[in-house]
């Protein structure tokens, strides 16, 4: 038996094993009320999360958690938040994909 017999099937069920969305967060309908479930806004002005940076939204919804950030409706829908749902939540946006000619 080579060695690649054994290090092929391991390597193939990492991808795999990688290549798996993350689950729906508890509190995703918290944000999917206006930047929709699959982070397409669903009115104008709102921003489309899909695709978004994974680290960009975590310090985003951060700062509107601490106030950082001054938005009114973020603040109050952030603030409930604990960091395990910014992260799953973070999760969840940037691996979705983006609109079609999305320019956002």
């Amino acid at each position: 038996m080579s060695p690649f017999s054994l290090v092929l099937p391991a390597l193939l069920f990492a991808t795999a094993a990688h290549a798996q969305p993350p689950p729906k967060p508890a509190r995703l309908g918290l944000c999917a009320a206006c930047h929709g479930e699959n982070g397409i806004a669903n009115a104008p002005g709102i921003p489309d999360l899909a695709a978004q940076d994974r680290a960009y939204l975590v310090a985003a919804l951060r700062q509107y958690r601490s106030g950082e950030r001054s938005v009114a409706a973020m603040r109050a829908a952030s603030g409930a938040l604990s960091d395990a749902d910014i992260d799953a939540l973070a999760d969840w946006y940037s691996n979705q994909p983006r609109a079609a000619g999305a320019g956002r």
